[in-house]
């Protein structure tokens, strides 16, 4: 399941409004509100080391702040539970981005800043303190000379529900599935959603995510269908809803897959009386064109 978040998050922070609303909803710092978006890159490069590699995995955005460079490092932290020495990991991957930036430019004089954001979605809850210095016994007493360094942390389940349908983007609506699975609510704040993004690749990136969940058992087949059809289209999407739940309840208690595709006939009988088109039916349904075909034709009598 890791790989499946691993490579789920990353192409979906890869998206520069998905990054956009993860950094303007979740990090709460004042120079947040100067960033220049417009003038965001992402960088190829990975600089988590070997050792590491089973426990992150990152992202490096380039942004201007207040006309100059700064650098957004995303690292996805997807362990069942949180590592303790996190912020000396953490510690390490900077010096090692810093040492790559000096080693790769010569007339380099200064160093850029760098935010470390930690993206955490286990279960449990995060324990791994913020601060270096808490990890150090006595650092105390180092005044100056002690090691001032700390993460931002984005802990998923620490938002509650309500805190993430107030939020209402895409970001939100990710740790909302994330954390606090519920098909319905779900359904209510994608159609939400669709009708007032104005930016549908980062929406679509959104229910790709859906469908990976839905591919390695994550949900269930006839709920990734209904998000789908939410996303192409809203006229029948109550009705669908509804169809769906129907059936879940039922299936529920057959516990076989062939109530699936009974569900579907069911639906696709309603819509064929409503005098829905064939191509219609057969998208939000299923089933092929010659089953839903063979629902008009008359019955021969034996």
């Amino acid at each position: 399941m890791k790989d499946i978040h691993d490579r789920g998050y990353q192409k979906l922070l890869s998206n520069l409004e998905i990054f956009r609303q993860l950094v303007v909803t979740f990090v709460r710092k004042p120079w947040v509100k100067d960033l220049d978006f417009s003038k965001c890159e992402l960088l190829k490069e990975s600089f988590v080391s070997k050792r590491y590699k089973r426990t992150f995995s990152d992202l490096i955005y380039k942004i201007k702040v207040r006309g100059r460079n700064l650098y957004i490092v995303v690292l996805l932290e997807f362990k069942a539970t949180s590592e303790r020495f996190v912020a000396l990991q953490m510690l390490g991957y900077i010096v090692d981005f810093y040492r790559h930036l000096r080693d790769s430019r010569a007339r380099l004089k200064k160093l850029p800043p760098v935010f470390p954001i930690l993206l955490y979605n286990g279960k449990k809850r995060w324990t791994a303190p913020q601060n270096l210095s808490t990890l150090i016994d006595g650092d105390d007493l180092l005044g100056k000379q002690a090691l001032r360094f700390s993460y931002w942390p984005i802990i998923e389940n620490a938002f509650s529900k309500k805190e993430l349908l107030q939020i209402g983007n895409i970001v939100s609506t990710l740790f909302l599935a994330d954390v606090h699975y519920d098909f319905d609510l779900l359904c209510r704040e994608l159609v939400k959603l669709h009708a007032r993004s104005r930016n549908k690749q980062a929406v679509s990136l959104l229910m790709n995510w859906f469908e990976q969940l839905w591919r390695h058992g994550r949900i269930e087949e006839a709920e990734y269908k209904t998000f789908e059809r939410i996303y192409y289209g809203r006229k029948e999407v109550n009705m669908m809803i509804e169809a769906i739940k129907k059936e879940k309840r039922q299936l529920r208690q057959q516990g076989v897959k062939q109530g699936v595709k009974q569900g579907m006939t069911k639906v696709a009988k309603s819509m064929l009386v409503s005098g829905e088109p064939v191509e219609k039916i057969r998208r939000y349904t299923g089933l092929s064109t010659e089953t839903i075909r063979e629902l008009t034709a008359p019955k021969r009598r034996a």
